[in-house]
């Protein structure tokens, strides 16, 4: 079946800088897609990866993916592409196929309550207080409360001493995450450990070694609970062998249909996250979620609410997205 492809770039800023331990991502930028068939219908997907190195494979590999699009060519070109643009296309063809979308069953999904994203800066703890406040005079529904912090930035005894203080601010009913994107050693990632172990609020320590060390990561499993997101994307076949929480990231991981159908089916331990899309992409996302949250370990997903513009890039409506591009 022969189908059409087009391309539109985009690129947006974050509201602001987000610092973690490989560095301050300031935006975001790639392409969106419009796959469509001989009888007008189509789907829709998003490129977007982190890495530069990528950003520049994916673009060269889309202007030959659009020059000649044949149906059975796209499915088989999925396992071979980067994570990125395998999402994109893979994206476009379940949206065309009806497994996600409107002609779909049971339409796009809405995303339950965020886990709020911390700004590492001085005004994290008057954050905190906000929120603590706003969940004790129940104008804040979410119940628990989760917040994520980036920790493996700062000298460890500055985060420490800081974890102290905001722990001291969190309800008892607050949950928050610690993601450490890879930059502990073992012996900092042992010492983080021994903070779960007297707070039960500590939900999970997300990806504290690089993504290559699984020996010292299963240890640490079996200490406290330990989220795997880096370690996904560099060996897929962990998203199946792992028991312990996985961060699912769609749009960097390539063909989200397999992620659809492991959650349609209640699979647990699974927590979407943004990778900072627009509003083609989010739909996915918030898709995704919502059935996360029907399955056998509901938790909030990690959306960053707060960090990405507004406007119609980030609008539910695809077709308002590809003009606002």
């Amino acid at each position: 079946m022969s189908l059409k492809l087009v391309i539109k770039p985009f690129s947006f800023r974050l509201i602001q800088g987000l610092k973690t331990s490989k560095g301050i991502l300031k935006g975001k930028q790639g392409w969106l897609l419009r796959l469509e068939d001989s009888a007008g219908f189509c789907g829709w997907g998003e490129v977007s990866p982190f890495d530069k190195s990528e950003l520049a494979l994916c673009g060269k590999l889309l202007q030959e993916i659009s020059s000649n699009t044949c149906h059975q060519e796209l499915e088989d070109g999925l396992p071979t592409w980067p994570g990125s643009l395998a999402f994109g296309i893979g994206a476009a063809l379940a949206e065309l196929k009806g497994l996600i979308g409107e002609t779909s069953k049971g339409g796009w999904g809405t995303a339950p309550q965020s886990a709020i994203l911390l700004a590492n800066n001085s005004s994290l703890l008057r954050t905190i207080d906000c929120l603590a406040n706003k969940k004790r005079s129940k104008k804040l529904t979410t119940h628990p409360m989760t917040l994520k912090w980036k920790i493996a930035i700062e000298p460890q005894a500055k985060e420490e001493s800081l974890l102290s203080q905001i722990l001291e601010r969190l309800p008892n009913d607050a949950r928050l995450r610690l993601d450490a994107n890879s930059g502990l050693t073992r012996a900092e990632a042992k010492q983080w450990t021994s903070h779960f172990k007297k707070d039960p609020r500590l939900e999970w320590l997300e990806q504290p070694l690089p993504s290559n060390d699984l020996d010292g990561l299963l240890k640490l499993s079996h200490q406290v609970p330990i989220a795997l997101d880096e370690s996904l994307l560099d060996r897929p076949s962990l998203r199946t062998s792992w028991k312990g929480w996985q961060v699912r990231r769609p749009l960097l991981e390539g063909d989200p249909r397999p992620l659809l159908k492991e959650l349609e089916q209640g699979v647990g331990y699974r927590m979407v996250s943004t990778s900072f899309e627009t509003g083609i992409g989010l739909r996915w996302i918030h898709h995704l979620a919502a059935l996360q949250q029907l399955g056998a370990t509901p938790t909030a997903p990690g959306l960053a609410p707060g960090w990405c513009p507004g406007g119609p890039l980030f609008s539910k409506n695809p077709q308002f997205v590809w003009q606002a591009a």
